[in-house]
């Protein structure tokens, strides 16, 4: 089998809004074509922001006006399906060839999506949104439902994402498994130590290869350098991106503390190998005890019947 090269490009999203964040993002053209990758994955919410330590003006029972304007500002920033954004990211992954996944915050109607947009390499589009957003992440995002749970046949392989601590869902992770994915895609901004433990556990219990891409933040949020819980400066996210083989192991990463381009080589082929003494959804599954349903059905606010058809018939 023809090797495949994957990546995880680790960038945070501009002070100066998504237009600058695409910018950033285009301008590793070169070096992605360069690289012959295949499948690059980039952060979540990097096309729109993750807001780190704001409050949006909230307290249990309170909202302020200038958590409104502070939400509007937000909203602003985010990125709609069929929006030029998301066009020029096409365009780049058609003329780098590599399939791309990448965090963006989707704005649909009057409500805002933590998403991740999974691209192949000639173009094709499918879109995840987060299930279940973290804390107060669920004042600013709506909640994704089974309807976007995507796998995508690229020239890397078969992808699909799961956005942050989405990952820690363990009913959502076999239904990933399930669907058959070569590669597990992980966008995140968690920079911390156990989010390592965590890819590593879940390349391995998957037996796929895995590719999570975090944010690198290095500038701290306005007043953070005050805060004495957080030491002068330190980069507000600081990066962790991370390449591990269908047995746990890593194959590049982890980068901390800057932006760039990692890189890893892989054979298809090793799956099948990981997976001849632990199949999570094959011989090690037992079916007979244990049973999933998963509802993909798009859940919309509306859903239009003609009068006729309700009527019985005679």
């Amino acid at each position: 089998m023809i090797p495949k090269t994957i990546a995880a490009l680790q960038l945070g999203s501009s002070p100066e809004g998504t237009a600058a964040t695409l910018e950033k993002i285009l301008g590793y053209k070169e070096k992605i074509t360069a690289s012959h990758c295949d499948l690059v994955v980039l952060p979540e919410a990097l096309l729109g922001g993750y807001p780190k330590g704001a409050d949006f003006g909230t307290r249990v029972g309170y909202r302020s006006e200038e958590g409104r304007a502070d939400y509007l500002a937000y909203y602003q920033q985010a990125i709609s399906m069929d929006g030029p954004e998301v066009e020029a990211l096409v365009n780049l992954a058609i003329a780098c060839k590599s399939a791309l996944v990448i965090g963006i915050i989707e704005r649909s109607g009057s409500t805002l999506y933590c998403s991740a947009l999974l691209i192949s390499e000639t173009g094709e589009i499918a879109k995840h949104r987060k299930l279940m957003p973290t804390a107060s992440e669920r004042l600013i995002w709506g909640q994704g439902d089974g309807s976007t749970l995507p796998v995508l046949n690229t020239g890397a392989g078969r992808i699909g994402a799961a956005i942050c601590w989405e990952n820690y869902m363990p009913l959502l992770r076999t239904t990933m498994y399930a669907k058959g994915l070569d590669i597990w895609c992980a966008p995140t901004v968690d920079e911390r130590e156990i989010w390592q433990t965590s890819m590593r556990h879940i390349a391995y219990e998957g037996r796929n290869f895995l590719v999570s891409a975090c944010q690198y933040q290095g500038a701290p949020a306005p007043g953070r350098a005050k805060d004495p819980d957080w030491p002068e400066g330190r980069a507000l996210i600081r990066g962790g991106s991370i390449i591990v083989s269908p047995m746990g192991e890593v194959l590049a990463g982890p980068l901390y503390d800057e932006e760039g381009l990692i890189t890893a080589e892989i054979e298809l082929d090793d799956i099948v190998k990981a997976r001849y003494d632990m199949d999570p959804v094959g011989h090690y599954a037992r079916p007979d005890v244990f049973k999933l349903v998963v509802n993909e059905e798009e859940r919309p606010a509306l859903t239009r019947v003609r009068h006729d058809a309700l009527e019985k018939p005679d």
